[in-house]
């Protein structure tokens, strides 16, 4: 990993903090003697990869969270409550060896007896709720609106532009697979090999013109990072596979993938649809899993990741299809995690068509006026959200938020410098609170696997984890004293960064989130430790 060191002032080593109604002065990660610091310049390491985001800068080099420096220097020796974290997401595999020793269980339900036990509205909920029943593909909303004549010309203009795209995508990204196919067994025959290496490639010498092609098709793949056509074929078939969804689900006005039988336009047609299975459908359905795995994956375990936070239980809330959440099922999930004990919700999801939005508004309000934290993720187009709404959101039009409990994160790469935000990272002054790792995280995935994944949602569990530290150790705190503590507590930066991708848009960092910090658990925890004070 490449660090420009004259991008490595940042300020004071001690930050004058400010929350709820008093001051607080807090030791920061020790930070203004960076540049002093021998830099490293060699790529990351496997376990820097797969441990990033708990990284300290200074130590490391690398602008994580301070996750591990918070266990080892903060919360040593300390026992803390139990928190229970509502994830809403795709299924989540409550059986993963690194996950089921945090799911949470309703315990005043008795599992497979087809009876509403404790009332809630919910047969047989032992381990949360599944609004979507046996559903997997869904439309997008801005689909959904214009096949019910309802789209209107910005949703027509949206839908065009999308089905142009892909429909693009899918011609040139079935012509590279076929052509990568051809090469691999071209270069296979020739080298009589077919787990040839890079060396075995370079060190090819020939004068067929056809055979000198399909080994510039593999110098190519090198060249994207690949250091095996193996794993480029895999993630081209997985790029293929999402171009055909979109095309033939989420951008196909004829396809319903509604299975629960509900009227999704009237909130209280149907009460207790969908069912008690929160597992994902099919082992593709990861990213519920991914986002748990982040928050809670069980710690030191000598397994494949570590959560953010410990003493948490996931309560698993599937109501993000493959295609877009309706409102209707976002709405009842929040309205359920807050009343079935959640402290934390976190909402990995988001979309720019919300014919009922208001419905989730009320019920965001309602997690905050029943002292409910929800961690919500920015959204991945690299476009400022102050001039472009994208649901579910706190307010209408940059308005007054409906709750202080509400937190939108953007998402930092694994590199410290001008490039640290993550060019697919919406931000916004107004409309995003603060930024966290997001980009190239490792975690659970179904099936007691592991990937490395990239997102403002794996951006908003890392927040979620430290969110639950907080309230775990220090349960005095309040949802709105929290919040206040995420964002007054991080690590402010003053280089300028690299915005949506574009080398050519360059800002100060400070500028593009309300705190215009990335989230400290370290700081976090000193903060909140003095609050309760």
């Amino acid at each position: 990993m490449k660090i420009i060191k004259s991008l490595l002032l940042i300020g004071s080593v001690t930050l004058m903090l400010t929350s709820c109604g008093g001051g607080a002065e807090i030791l920061s990660t020790p930070i203004e003697n960076i540049d002093s610091i021998p830099l490293k310049e060699a790529d990351l390491t496997e376990n820097e990869k797969h441990t990033w985001g708990h990284l300290d800068l200074v130590k490391d080099t690398i602008p994580g969270m301070s996750v591990d420096k918070a266990y080892t220097e903060v919360l040593k020796g300390k026992s803390g409550q139990t928190i229970i974290v509502a994830v809403i997401d795709s299924g989540i595999d409550i059986d993963h060896e690194d996950l089921d020793g945090v799911i949470w269980t309703n315990k005043k339900e008795i599992a497979g007896n087809n009876k509403d036990d404790d009332n809630n509205g919910y047969v047989d909920d032992i381990h949360g709720w599944n609004f979507l029943g046996d559903a997997y593909n869904e439309q997008l909303e801005k689909t959904r609106l214009l096949a019910a004549g309802k789209g209107g010309a910005e949703a027509q203009a949206d839908y065009d532009s999308d089905f142009q795209k892909y429909s693009g995508y899918k011609t040139q990204y079935e012509q590279i697979y076929q052509s990568l196919i051809a090469a691999d067994e071209a270069i296979s025959k020739h080298l009589n090999n077919k787990n040839y290496t890079p060396k075995d490639v370079n060190s090819i010498e020939t004068t067929d013109e056809e055979l000198t092609r399909h080994i510039a098709i593999i110098k190519q793949i090198y060249g994207f990072g690949f250091d095996n056509t193996a794993d480029a074929k895999n993630d081209l078939g997985d790029a293929l596979e999402s171009i055909n969804d979109m095309l033939n689900y989420n951008l196909n006005k004829e396809f319903n993938g509604r299975t629960t039988g509900d009227n999704p336009d009237d909130l209280n047609d149907k009460p207790g649809y969908g069912n008690g299975n929160v597992k994902p459908v099919k082992k593709s359905e990861s990213h519920g899993t991914h986002v748990a795995g982040i928050i809670a994956a069980e710690r030191n375990n000598g397994k494949g990741a570590n959560g953010v936070a410990n003493n948490v239980k996931i309560m698993s809330l599937r109501a993000v299809p493959n295609g877009d959440e309706y409102d209707k099922d976002i709405a009842l999930a929040i309205r359920y995690a807050v009343d079935n004990g959640a402290k934390i919700i976190n909402g990995s999801f988001g979309k720019y068509f919300s014919p009922h939005s208001d419905w989730v508004r009320d019920a965001i309000a309602y997690a905050g006026e029943n002292d409910v934290l929800f961690i919500n993720a920015a959204g991945n187009e690299g476009i400022d959200l102050d001039s472009k709404a994208v649901y579910p959101n706190d307010q209408v039009a940059n308005g007054p938020e409906v709750s202080n409990t509400f937190v939108t994160v953007g998402a930092l790469e694994p590199k410290y410098g001008s490039g640290m935000v993550a060019g697919f990272s919406n931000y916004g002054k107004i409309n995003v609170d603060v930024f966290a790792p997001g980009a190239k995280v490792y975690s659970t995935t179904p099936e007691n696997e592991y990937d490395t994944k990239g997102g403002t949602s794996m951006a908003a569990p890392a927040v979620a984890g430290v969110a639950a530290l907080i309230r775990s150790y220090y349960p005095k705190l309040s949802a709105a004293q929290v919040k206040q503590i995420l964002m007054d507590s991080g690590l402010p930066v003053a280089t300028k960064v690299v915005v949506g991708g574009n080398s050519s848009d360059v800002r100060p960092f400070e500028g593009l989130s309300k705190s215009g910090k990335m989230v400290n658990a370290y700081n976090a925890l000193i903060m909140a430790q003095q609050l309760s004070n």
